[in-house]
């Protein structure tokens, strides 16, 4: 009888840590054709989107293990999922949320940042990180590149520009490479989803505007490895675990 009444308890303390850590906040659900209002959640569980009047259909909730790639830019949320789309063989359904309000994805993004996996894509600059080395750097783009800093710390690397769309953080452990073809010149490989959400790897590559030591560069490929390593432990323990619960 104990056991269960301290069950029940645990449970329902992590139920009201949950609530307590919720995110929340009216957003705009794009659709094909006009944009409806709504209310999105976020908590340590998942995420979960309201839509009121004829869009109701629309409303869901997602555990963050049902979820194939979550993408955070300061304006926009955009989920894909494990759900076909009869209409377009072959691609999975996708769900974007815009017009966030100021401050939600700073918000959420510290919800994210060190839960999640490689499926989580910071479209903008983790301000906290402890910096150990910058250099400034032109992100090159198939028709338009970006002015910005690469700056690289203990367990993350962060792009940081003006340029809309074009900022990034990446955990070393959900970076799948790094290369260099001279001091001037740096790539980083994720296994991001390109365009729409395309499967595949994409690459970053900058063009360094200070060189870059090659005793920096080689520390920094060791680490990432390290990294990797530590996420694959982690992560399999973590899947063991769910298996005997």
């Amino acid at each position: 009888m104990e056991f269960r009444i301290e069950a029940r308890i645990g449970a329902f303390l992590t139920l009201a840590a949950m609530l307590a850590s919720a995110q929340t906040a009216t957003v705009r659900h794009k659709h094909a054709r006009g944009n409806e209002p709504g209310e999105l959640q976020v908590t340590a569980a998942g995420i979960s989107f309201s839509e009121p009047g004829k869009g109701k259909k629309h409303s869901r909730t997602w555990k963050y293990e049902d979820i194939q790639q979550l993408e955070l830019s300061p304006s926009t949320i955009r989920i894909l999922t494990y759900e076909d789309q009869k209409w377009v063989l072959g691609r999975d359904r996708e769900y974007e949320f815009i017009a966030l309000p100021a401050g939600f994805a700073d918000q959420v993004y510290g919800v994210w940042r060190d839960r999640l996996d490689q499926r989580f894509i910071a479209d903008l600059p983790d301000t906290q990180v402890r910096v150990q080395w910058e250099v400034p750097a032109k992100l090159l783009g198939a028709t338009q590149g970006s002015q910005g800093v690469i700056r690289v710390g203990e367990d993350r690397i962060v792009y940081q520009t003006d340029t809309p769309g074009q900022s990034r953080t990446w955990r070393l452990g959900d970076i799948n490479n790094i290369a260099s073809a001279g001091a001037f010149d740096l790539s980083v490989v994720t296994s991001e989803h390109s365009g729409a959400f395309n499967s595949g790897s994409r690459e970053f590559r900058f063009q360094l505007k200070q060189p870059l030591p090659e005793a920096r560069y080689n520390d920094l490929w060791r680490r990432l490895n390290l990294s990797k390593q530590s996420e694959f432990v982690r992560t399999s323990s973590k899947s063991e675990e769910q298996h005997h619960e």
